[in-house]
């Protein structure tokens, strides 16, 4: 545990003090407070973010992550040499990267909406879980960059692989939905629906803050369904179970890799 912390740490703060993570923080600093100032309340400024930060979040995450991978790999070779457990070593870069935009995209967002009283608004719970999905779509997208990363020696190969991963989920996947409605109208799709949203975690945290917004609407005809299911409680309890496995299946499937790895 002690080995973990200790390389968490130094990716953390080397990640920190990157111009990159600033310009990350700025962009989300400056992007929402022009939203907030344009929509002219909150919860218009919280479904103009919620495109933005379900488009760009994942995107960020899963460069950010291939970038770090690639460029750490000297120095993770020089760690394995150490006695230091491959896992220790893995999961303490992982971490410090996630940690590191995360914190990033939550000051970024914050700030703004604390300037303009989020706290003294009903739409509190509603922000609360919008910072919290941006928050868990970053350790997704890097936990699935570095498991793309660590199959893939070369760099522009990996990078393809990861963006190609990214566009396939945020703009393709939903394509390939209404497709598949269109195709089968005549047939029952409200199981196929709910489980089609949950094998992407860009869509179900769409579905998640839209059904917190009450504004389903936007969602077309499916959205009785989605409010059948992830309306509820089970259902709420049931989608960040799995966003959650999102994060873990990906780092235990690159802890495997790391581990039979010749470095």
């Amino acid at each position: 545990m002690q080995g973990i912390i200790k390389i968490f740490k130094y990716s953390f703060y080397d990640v920190l003090r990157s111009r990159w993570t600033v310009l990350y923080f700025l962009f989300f600093l400056i992007s929402t407070f022009a939203l907030l100032y344009f929509s002219g309340n909150m919860s218009k400024g919280i479904v103009s973010l919620m495109n933005v930060t379900l488009t760009i979040t994942p995107l960020i995450s899963t460069i950010f992550g291939v970038m770090h991978y690639y460029n750490s790999r000297e120095f993770m070779e020089l760690l394995l040499s150490q006695p230091i457990k491959r896992s220790n070593i893995f999961i303490g870069q992982y971490l410090g990267l996630a940690i590191s935009l995360s914190l990033s995209f939550v000051a970024g967002t914050f700030i703004p909406f604390l300037t303009y009283g989020i706290f003294v608004s009903p739409e509190v719970w509603d922000f609360s879980l919008l910072i919290f999905t941006g928050a868990l779509l970053s350790f997704i997208f890097v936990a699935l960059a570095f498991l793309i990363s660590i199959l893939n020696e070369n760099r522009i190969k990996g990078f393809g692989i990861a963006i190609l991963m990214w566009l396939c989920m945020a703009v393709i996947y939903d394509g390939l939905i209404l497709m598949v409605f269109v195709t089968f109208n005549d047939y029952p799709l409200e199981k196929a629906a709910v489980i089609m949203t949950t094998l992407n975690p860009i869509d179900l945290s769409r579905v998640m803050i839209l059904l917190k917004l009450d504004i389903s609407a936007l969602m077309g005809y499916t959205a009785a369904v989605f409010n059948q299911f992830f309306g509820t409680t089970s259902g709420m309890i049931i989608s960040l179970l799995s966003l959650s496995v999102w994060v873990v299946l990906p780092i235990v499937l690159f802890n495997s890799f790391a581990k039979r790895k010749d470095f």
